[in-house]
Protein backbone atom coordinates (compact mmCIF):
# COMPACT_ATOMS: atom_id res chain seq x y z
CA UNK A 1 0.00 0.00 0.00
CA UNK A 2 2.82 2.36 0.98
CA UNK A 3 4.07 2.25 -2.59
CA UNK A 4 0.62 3.59 -4.05
CA UNK A 5 0.26 6.44 -1.55
CA UNK A 6 2.40 9.11 -3.77
CA UNK A 7 0.80 7.87 -6.81
CA UNK A 8 -3.03 8.23 -5.38
CA UNK A 9 -2.39 11.54 -3.82
CA UNK A 10 -1.25 12.36 -7.34
CA UNK A 11 -4.81 13.40 -7.86
CA UNK A 12 -5.09 16.10 -5.89
CA UNK A 13 -1.30 17.69 -6.59
CA UNK A 14 -3.10 17.66 -10.66
CA UNK A 15 -5.85 19.54 -9.32
CA UNK A 16 -4.05 22.20 -7.27
CA UNK A 17 -2.40 23.55 -10.66
CA UNK A 18 -6.45 23.82 -12.31
CA UNK A 19 -7.95 25.92 -9.30
CA UNK A 20 -7.68 29.45 -8.94
CA UNK A 21 -4.17 31.24 -7.83
CA UNK A 22 -4.29 31.74 -4.16
CA UNK A 23 -3.29 34.98 -2.62
CA UNK A 24 1.05 36.02 -2.12
CA UNK A 25 1.26 38.82 0.11
CA UNK A 26 4.09 40.90 0.94
CA UNK A 27 5.08 41.56 4.55
CA UNK A 28 6.02 45.01 5.69
CA UNK A 29 9.17 45.69 5.94
CA UNK A 30 9.46 47.66 9.08
CA UNK A 31 9.01 44.15 10.50
CA UNK A 32 12.47 43.26 12.22
CA UNK A 33 11.78 40.03 13.72
CA UNK A 34 9.67 37.22 12.20
CA UNK A 35 9.21 33.47 13.47
CA UNK A 36 8.11 30.31 11.10
CA UNK A 37 6.81 26.93 12.37
CA UNK A 38 6.71 24.17 10.08
CA UNK A 39 4.39 21.79 9.85
CA UNK A 40 1.86 21.14 12.61
CA UNK A 41 -0.17 17.97 11.40
CA UNK A 42 -2.93 17.84 13.87
CA UNK A 43 -0.13 18.59 17.13
CA UNK A 44 -1.87 21.11 18.92
CA UNK A 45 0.31 20.82 21.99
CA UNK A 46 3.22 21.01 20.45
CA UNK A 47 2.46 24.10 18.80
CA UNK A 48 0.98 25.60 22.13
CA UNK A 49 4.54 24.90 23.83
CA UNK A 50 6.37 26.22 20.74
CA UNK A 51 4.27 29.51 20.43
CA UNK A 52 5.19 30.20 24.78
CA UNK A 53 8.62 29.49 23.61
CA UNK A 54 8.20 32.28 20.76
CA UNK A 55 6.61 34.38 23.25
CA UNK A 56 9.17 34.40 25.88
CA UNK A 57 11.93 34.68 23.59
CA UNK A 58 10.00 37.70 21.92
CA UNK A 59 9.69 39.43 25.32
CA UNK A 60 13.35 38.46 26.73
CA UNK A 61 14.66 40.23 23.44
CA UNK A 62 12.50 43.34 23.42
CA UNK A 63 11.24 42.60 19.79
CA UNK A 64 8.62 45.50 18.29
CA UNK A 65 5.66 43.94 16.53
CA UNK A 66 6.87 40.46 16.30
CA UNK A 67 5.41 38.43 13.29
CA UNK A 68 4.61 34.52 13.18
CA UNK A 69 4.73 32.66 9.84
CA UNK A 70 2.79 29.83 9.91
CA UNK A 71 3.97 27.59 6.91
CA UNK A 72 1.11 25.03 6.25
CA UNK A 73 -0.20 21.71 6.87
CA UNK A 74 -2.18 22.30 10.12
CA UNK A 75 -4.17 19.07 9.67
CA UNK A 76 -3.69 15.21 9.09
CA UNK A 77 -1.47 12.85 10.99
CA UNK A 78 -1.88 14.24 14.18
CA UNK A 79 -4.69 13.73 16.62
CA UNK A 80 -5.97 17.57 17.50
CA UNK A 81 -6.33 18.64 13.82
CA UNK A 82 -9.80 20.48 14.47
CA UNK A 83 -8.20 22.23 17.63
CA UNK A 84 -5.37 23.66 15.41
CA UNK A 85 -7.47 24.93 13.00
CA UNK A 86 -9.36 26.30 15.69
CA UNK A 87 -5.69 28.30 16.65
CA UNK A 88 -5.16 29.46 13.63
CA UNK A 89 -8.01 30.96 12.94
CA UNK A 90 -7.99 33.48 15.59
CA UNK A 91 -8.14 36.69 15.35
CA UNK A 92 -6.60 37.87 18.15
CA UNK A 93 -4.37 35.95 20.31
CA UNK A 94 -4.27 38.78 22.62
CA UNK A 95 -0.31 38.01 23.43
CA UNK A 96 1.09 41.42 20.92
CA UNK A 97 1.81 38.40 18.03
CA UNK A 98 0.88 39.07 14.39
CA UNK A 99 -0.07 35.94 12.26
CA UNK A 100 0.06 34.75 8.83
CA UNK A 101 -1.43 31.33 8.02
CA UNK A 102 -0.19 30.32 4.67
CA UNK A 103 -1.52 27.34 3.14
CA UNK A 104 0.02 23.57 2.66
CA UNK A 105 -0.55 20.63 0.48
CA UNK A 106 -3.11 19.01 3.06
CA UNK A 107 -5.37 22.09 3.91
CA UNK A 108 -5.50 22.54 0.04
CA UNK A 109 -6.29 19.12 0.18
CA UNK A 110 -8.89 18.95 2.76
CA UNK A 111 -10.93 21.79 1.02
CA UNK A 112 -11.12 19.82 -2.15
CA UNK A 113 -11.76 17.20 0.06
CA UNK A 114 -15.14 19.17 1.39
CA UNK A 115 -16.66 20.06 -1.56
CA UNK A 116 -16.19 16.74 -3.35
CA UNK A 117 -15.23 13.62 -1.16
CA UNK A 118 -15.79 11.07 -3.96
CA UNK A 119 -13.20 12.64 -6.48
CA UNK A 120 -10.96 13.66 -3.47
CA UNK A 121 -10.77 10.28 -1.96
CA UNK A 122 -6.67 9.96 -2.35
CA UNK A 123 -7.09 12.63 0.93
CA UNK A 124 -7.98 9.63 2.82
CA UNK A 125 -4.42 7.63 2.87
CA UNK A 126 -2.05 10.36 4.16
CA UNK A 127 -3.90 11.48 7.01
CA UNK A 128 -7.21 12.84 6.28
CA UNK A 129 -9.08 9.67 8.30
CA UNK A 130 -7.53 11.93 11.36
CA UNK A 131 -8.58 14.83 10.52
CA UNK A 132 -12.19 13.43 10.51
CA UNK A 133 -12.13 11.79 13.50
CA UNK A 134 -11.06 15.24 15.06
CA UNK A 135 -14.15 16.46 14.93
CA UNK A 136 -16.18 13.53 15.78
CA UNK A 137 -16.51 12.07 11.96
CA UNK A 138 -14.83 8.41 13.28
CA UNK A 139 -17.66 6.76 11.76
CA UNK A 140 -16.52 7.44 8.72
CA UNK A 141 -13.25 7.74 9.10
CA UNK A 142 -12.72 3.94 8.17
CA UNK A 143 -14.16 4.87 4.20
CA UNK A 144 -11.69 5.05 1.30
CA UNK A 145 -13.53 4.30 -1.70
CA UNK A 146 -14.62 6.94 -3.68
CA UNK A 147 -18.27 5.59 -3.50
CA UNK A 148 -18.83 5.04 -0.10
CA UNK A 149 -17.10 8.40 0.22
CA UNK A 150 -20.11 10.23 -2.40
CA UNK A 151 -22.64 10.63 0.62
CA UNK A 152 -21.12 12.10 3.39
CA UNK A 153 -20.92 15.91 2.52
CA UNK A 154 -23.58 16.83 3.95
CA UNK A 155 -21.91 15.42 7.58
CA UNK A 156 -18.61 17.43 6.44
CA UNK A 157 -20.49 20.48 6.28
CA UNK A 158 -22.68 19.89 9.61
CA UNK A 159 -19.41 19.05 11.50
CA UNK A 160 -16.96 20.94 9.78
CA UNK A 161 -17.16 24.96 11.53
CA UNK A 162 -17.92 27.38 9.01
CA UNK A 163 -14.96 29.76 9.77
CA UNK A 164 -12.43 26.58 8.99
CA UNK A 165 -14.14 26.43 5.69
CA UNK A 166 -13.71 30.11 5.18
CA UNK A 167 -9.83 30.08 6.40
CA UNK A 168 -8.81 27.04 4.27
CA UNK A 169 -10.37 28.81 1.35
CA UNK A 170 -8.60 32.31 1.98
CA UNK A 171 -4.81 30.96 3.33
CA UNK A 172 -2.08 32.97 0.89
CA UNK A 173 0.59 30.92 -0.51
CA UNK A 174 3.74 33.02 -0.13
CA UNK A 175 4.68 35.51 1.86
CA UNK A 176 7.70 37.91 1.03
CA UNK A 177 9.71 40.39 2.74
CA UNK A 178 12.90 41.67 1.01
CA UNK A 179 14.66 38.57 0.04
CA UNK A 180 13.36 36.36 2.19
CA UNK A 181 10.54 33.91 1.12
CA UNK A 182 7.96 32.09 2.98
CA UNK A 183 6.23 29.09 1.40
CA UNK A 184 4.91 25.84 2.21
CA UNK A 185 6.81 23.60 0.12
CA UNK A 186 9.78 25.53 -2.15
CA UNK A 187 10.04 27.24 -5.58
CA UNK A 188 10.46 25.58 -8.67
CA UNK A 189 14.37 27.05 -9.06
CA UNK A 190 14.86 29.95 -11.47
CA UNK A 191 11.49 30.96 -11.71
CA UNK A 192 10.19 34.56 -11.02
CA UNK A 193 8.38 34.76 -8.20
CA UNK A 194 5.27 36.19 -9.85
CA UNK A 195 5.89 33.22 -12.25
CA UNK A 196 5.49 30.31 -9.14
CA UNK A 197 2.32 28.29 -9.83
CA UNK A 198 0.02 27.24 -6.74
CA UNK A 199 1.28 23.59 -7.75
CA UNK A 200 4.97 23.76 -7.00
CA UNK A 201 4.39 26.15 -3.93
CA UNK A 202 2.59 23.84 -2.37
CA UNK A 203 4.28 20.42 -3.49
CA UNK A 204 7.72 20.73 -5.18
CA UNK A 205 10.63 18.78 -3.87
CA UNK A 206 12.85 18.22 -6.25
CA UNK A 207 14.40 19.91 -7.86
CA UNK A 208 14.72 22.77 -5.09
CA UNK A 209 15.67 20.42 -2.69
CA UNK A 210 18.82 19.84 -4.31
CA UNK A 211 19.33 23.15 -6.29
CA UNK A 212 17.79 25.80 -3.85
CA UNK A 213 15.78 28.31 -4.98
CA UNK A 214 18.53 29.78 -8.27
CA UNK A 215 17.51 33.41 -7.06
CA UNK A 216 18.48 36.11 -5.40
CA UNK A 217 16.59 35.06 -2.50
CA UNK A 218 16.10 32.59 0.85
CA UNK A 219 13.54 30.72 1.30
CA UNK A 220 12.13 29.30 4.48
CA UNK A 221 9.79 26.44 3.82
CA UNK A 222 8.17 22.76 5.61
CA UNK A 223 6.77 19.68 3.87
CA UNK A 224 9.75 17.61 3.34
CA UNK A 225 9.84 16.23 6.49
CA UNK A 226 13.30 15.15 8.63
CA UNK A 227 14.73 14.35 11.96
CA UNK A 228 16.24 17.99 12.16
CA UNK A 229 16.02 21.57 9.91
CA UNK A 230 17.36 21.29 6.86
CA UNK A 231 19.86 24.16 5.78
CA UNK A 232 20.26 24.11 2.28
CA UNK A 233 21.62 25.71 -0.92
CA UNK A 234 19.53 29.29 -0.11
CA UNK A 235 17.06 27.40 2.16
CA UNK A 236 16.14 26.31 5.07
CA UNK A 237 13.33 23.41 5.99
CA UNK A 238 11.74 23.30 9.17
CA UNK A 239 9.22 20.13 8.46
CA UNK A 240 10.49 17.77 11.33
CA UNK A 241 7.57 15.83 11.34
CA UNK A 242 6.21 16.40 14.25
CA UNK A 243 3.46 14.14 14.31
CA UNK A 244 5.92 10.80 14.56
CA UNK A 245 9.23 12.90 16.00
CA UNK A 246 7.06 14.87 18.63
CA UNK A 247 9.53 18.17 17.74
CA UNK A 248 7.84 20.82 16.22
CA UNK A 249 10.22 23.74 15.27
CA UNK A 250 10.47 27.10 14.50
CA UNK A 251 13.38 29.55 13.13
CA UNK A 252 13.38 33.16 14.06
CA UNK A 253 14.79 35.46 11.61
CA UNK A 254 16.00 38.87 11.97
CA UNK A 255 18.53 41.13 9.92
CA UNK A 256 21.24 39.62 11.27
CA UNK A 257 20.51 35.74 9.92
CA UNK A 258 17.86 33.28 11.21
CA UNK A 259 18.45 30.70 13.74
CA UNK A 260 16.39 27.96 15.39
CA UNK A 261 14.66 28.61 18.10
Amino acid sequence: MKSLLPRMFRTAETSAHDAPPRRRIEIDRRRSTIYAIGDIHGCFDALLALEARILADARQSSVRDPLLIYLGDYIDRGPDSKAVLSHVARQDHGDGIARIALCGNHDDTFLRFIRDPANNAAWMNVGGDATLRSYGLGHVAHLRRPEDLASIGPMLRAAIPDEHITLLENLPVMATIGTCVFVHAGIRPGVALEDQTDRDLLWIREPFLSEGPRLPVNVIHGHTAGMEAVFGPRRICIDTGCYKSGRLTALKATPAGARLL
